[in-house]
């Protein structure tokens, strides 16, 4: 850590590639932002001032540290022309519009996985006091599906890089989407606090009330403050500042990351807050006068120009220059798109907040700093070393791409499915309530629940199955039939119930067997 904050030592992730991608035609993420905010970095001179890195593009393996292998093997594989297939008419991986299987996403994936991954191992390492990678930030990812426009959680996979070092890790939360992604994967733990600052109300991903605060060890460490439309500069840093002072008090955390994503700017494409960059940029600005550790992820941001003005401010900000750089904006490659004013600025408009209507603002303000009060004192683990590679690796047991499974691997991984109950993704035991998926658009909810998957009839690949059908993972050539039976009914099609129905823990514990064979 730097000795004071005017000498921070900043490590800046780019790769030249990320602008180069297209979701599809008319959608509103749009990677080609990333290239325009480091186009204004360059112009004001910053790039000499840091220290600029391109990351090694984070692997399939890398990215299982939190995805499912089935989800990674599909987004490698899946193609324009192959989505309604793999992704069995829409039902699984990418449901909706809102996630396009546009060319090239899995390479997206792993330049934006690969910098937050990086950049967590170059601040955990004392080479960074900040890292900074605009690539990064994509909240909404789930383990096992895409959405809101994020197929791969980087956030996720670089704070576990990051308690690689250290014992406790403060994310904050500043599109003005809730970080559900992040919440849930951290739901359980009392390492990671996730502090998020949102939209609430029928509005995407429909999550983040007040009301959740995590899980059984997690309980308490996870912060939501729901926020109305119209968030001004003065009304958001009267609720972040003092939030984030006590959250630190309480929980002292060891880093920090901050996604500055930029859909909560005024005159955002798909937001509903009134902040202009300023005020934006004071959240990062007030963040780095903690002295602690800290990334700077990307996120949302739909007006493309307002993205690249605020995200080159706030590189300045990390850097401590920003009472120094022009506002009148430098040329470059992009300064006709920022015309007429040119100027670095993002105005608020006369958007009317309801945050300040019947004191709403003021009684979340208080339930929360209550809440973070009531609190124990910072949680601590032990530390020990943790190896760089993984075991099988370490052991030489791990499998090359072209390798296939064998039918061992193939056997142990359907018996896991149905006895931990992995078919079936909100099972009545699990933390969070079914419930539907939104889209990020148009903030409606979608016909389709939360996935049910007949696992034989995506194992197999095909309909017309008998006893001594061959399962194939991944490999079949049949669509999903939603008039394929259900487990029970599958169970009797094998032979497994002669004439009766019964329940896939009993049929496994039986092996298979009627209860009358051993006698």
């Amino acid at each position: 850590m730097a000795d004071t904050p005017d000498k921070r030592r900043v490590a800046y992730y780019f790769d030249p590639d990320v602008g180069c991608y297209n979701y599809n035609l008319g959608h509103p993420m749009k990677p080609h932002r990333i290239l325009i905010a480091h186009h204004l970095i360059s112009a004001y001179s910053m790039l000499d001032k840091m220290h600029v890195l391109r990351a090694e593009r984070a692997s399939a393996e890398t990215m299982t540290r939190f995805h499912t292998d089935e989800y990674v093997d599909f987004l490698s594989k899946v193609t324009p022309e192959t989505a309604e297939e793999l992704t069995y008419h829409g039902s699984r991986f990418l449901v909706g519009e809102d996630n396009p299987a546009f060319e090239g996403v899995f390479e997206f994936c792993s330049i934006s996985a690969g910098g937050s991954i990086a950049a967590a191992n170059r601040v955990a390492s004392g080479a960074a006091d900040i890292a900074i990678n605009w690539a990064g930030g994509l909240h909404h990812a789930k383990q096992r599906e895409a959405s809101g426009f994020c197929y791969i959680n980087d956030i996720v996979l670089g704070i576990l890089e990051l308690l690689r070092t250290y014992p406790r890790v403060l994310y904050i939360d500043i599109d003005c989407h809730h970080g559900d992604g992040v919440e849930e994967a951290f739901f359980t733990t009392d390492r990671v606090m996730t502090c998020s600052f949102h939209k609430f109300g029928e509005y995407f991903p429909g999550t983040g009330q007040q009301e959740d605060i995590g899980k059984g060890k997690g309980k308490g460490y996870a912060i939501n403050v729901p926020l109305k439309d119209g968030m001004t500069d003065e009304t958001y840093a009267s609720v972040f500042q003092p939030i984030i002072t006590k959250v630190l008090e309480v929980f002292h955390p060891s880093a920090i990351v901050l996604q500055c994503g930029t859909d909560s700017l005024a005159g955002d494409k798909l937001g509903c807050f009134n902040v202009t960059m300023k005020g934006h940029a004071a959240c990062v600005q007030f963040v780095r006068k903690q002295n602690i550790p800290m990334l700077l992820l990307g996120g949302g941001g739909y007006t493309v120009k307002n993205v690249a003005r605020t995200w080159c401010y706030e590189t300045a900000c990390a850097l401590g220059v920003e009472d120094t750089i022009d506002p009148m904006l430098p040329y470059n490659a992009y300064f006709e798109w920022f015309g007429p004013r040119y100027r670095l600025e993002v105005p608020e408009n006369n958007m009317e907040n309801l945050n300040l209507k019947e004191g709403y603002l003021q009684r979340t303000l208080e339930k929360t700093l209550e809440h973070l009060g009531s609190l124990p004192c910072a949680p601590s683990v032990q530390m020990q070393d943790v190896p760089r590679e993984s075991v099988g690796a370490h052991l030489g047991w791990r499998l090359e791409d072209e390798e296939p499974q064998d039918d061992l691997d193939k056997s142990l991984a359907q018996h896991a499915r149905f006895v931990y109950k992995l078919q079936e993704p909100d099972a009545p035991d699990s933390y969070h309530p079914p419930k539907k998926r939104m889209s990020i658009i148009t903030n409606q909810s979608l016909d389709q629940e939360l996935p049910q998957w007949h696992e034989f009839d995506l194992c197999s690949g095909t309909t017309g199955t008998d006893r001594k059908t061959r399962r194939r993972f991944f490999a079949g050539d049949g669509a999903y039939d939603e008039n394929w039976p259900g487990v029970d009914e599958v169970v009797e099609v094998y032979g497994m119930g002669r004439g009766r129905k019964n329940g896939v823990g009993e049929v496994m514990r039986r092996g298979g067997r009627d209860e009358e064979w051993e006698d």
